[in-house]
């Protein structure tokens, strides 16, 4: 079976489900906040777009990418949510840091979904430069929170 690619900044609004019955839970890294504040009110105002209620956003803030998987964690085992979104970005530096803390994450967040009942959805930027989040965060590539937002929207639904 053959499967199609798509763009989500081009996405079809009219095939998003209805959100005003959702609740969800954002978890957003305080590192690099021009653009984790970025995808944060990106994902907000496509999750308000598609008719989520303010009070059924829910945003905590976690100091690093790292701890977004105990963040998202938490979110699944006590708060009711029908998904929970994780936002961060890590750019690349002199170290292996960055290497380790994507891996962390990445495969932090796959055993979330693999062993929750609640859909945890994969905002973390991974960029080599500054500029190259930006682009990514509201630029030239659009705003991966927007993309996000509207994944958590159609996971919830599964």
């Amino acid at each position: 079976m053959a499967t199609a690619l798509h763009n989500l900044s081009s996405y079809d609004p009219d095939k998003v489900p209805d959100a005003s019955n959702m609740c969800f839970g954002i978890v957003v890294s305080e590192w690099n906040p021009e653009i984790t504040g970025a995808l944060l009110d990106g994902a907000v105002s496509t999750l308000e777009k598609h008719g989520a209620l303010p009070e059924n956003i829910h945003i905590k803030t976690v100091p690093g990418s790292f701890e977004l998987v105990y963040g998202a964690h938490q979110m699944t085992l006590n708060d009711g949510y029908d998904a929970v979104i994780i936002l961060g970005s890590v750019i690349r530096g002199e170290t292996p840091h960055f290497d380790y803390i994507c891996q962390g994450v990445t495969q932090g967040i796959a055993e979330l979904n693999a062993t929750s009942q609640t859909p945890v959805i994969y905002g973390l930027l991974t960029t080599n430069d500054l500029p190259q989040a930006q682009e990514r965060a509201g630029g030239r590539l659009g705003n991966k929170g927007n993309e996000c937002a509207v994944v958590a929207i159609k996971m919830a639904k599964f």
